[in-house]
């Protein structure tokens, strides 16, 4: 049986309009129910065996994401959006922001830590200041003489590269243990 024997003449043309739209309708209302009846079971199993609200919370929140995202990927199958198209685009997007992310890190961490150095103040103009690599061993030593955003530019102190600048990356003060000499009273602190 067709649909369109049942139906006045003038709906004939909506046809292809109202039958998605009462398909996604129904999509969405499955969705809602679904999402309620298992908040409720698990909101009832929580209480039921005493479960920590950090855990059952969560637990909501995962089924009600995935929930939606599901009627959302049938709601767009319905409007005629291949779940492929879709799921390609989102991995793309994810992977482009991953890559983007891991980029950016350094860069964030070493901004982050050149703040710390500003409001903490471990060393300051002037100061030598010696990054231990592991127990005695020596490593990066030099006298402050600039402290940027991403930077701190060092004058190596050693005899063979005496006058030598070294740019040393913020985060590493943070990451390494290290030694500091007081620069004399008369010179430039921050």
């Amino acid at each position: 049986m067709q649909l369109r024997t049942y139906l006045p003449a003038w709906a004939h043309e909506w046809i292809e309009l109202i039958v998605p739209g009462l398909q996604i309708i129904g999509i969405l209302l499955v969705a809602w129910l679904l999402q309620y009846l298992l908040r409720r079971l698990i909101n009832r199993v929580g209480q039921r065996y005493q479960l920590p609200s950090d855990l059952v919370s969560p637990a909501r929140n995962v089924l009600r994401y995935l929930i939606y995202a599901a009627a959302f990927l049938l709601v767009m199958e319905r409007l005629g959006v291949s779940a492929t198209v879709l799921w390609t685009g989102f991995t793309g997007f994810v992977t482009v922001a991953a890559v983007a992310f891991f980029a950016a890190w350094s860069v964030l961490s070493n901004l982050f830590c050149a703040v710390l150095i500003f409001s903490t103040r471990p060393f300051r103009l002037g100061d030598v200041v010696e990054l231990i690599d592991a127990g005695d061993k020596p490593g990066i030593k030099g006298r402050v003489v600039d402290i940027q955003l991403v930077y701190t530019t060092l004058e190596d102190v050693t005899p063979e590269h005496a006058g030598a600048l070294l740019q040393v990356p913020n985060a590493l003060f943070f990451q390494k243990s290290l030694r500091r000499w007081r620069s004399d009273p008369g010179t430039l602190s921050l």
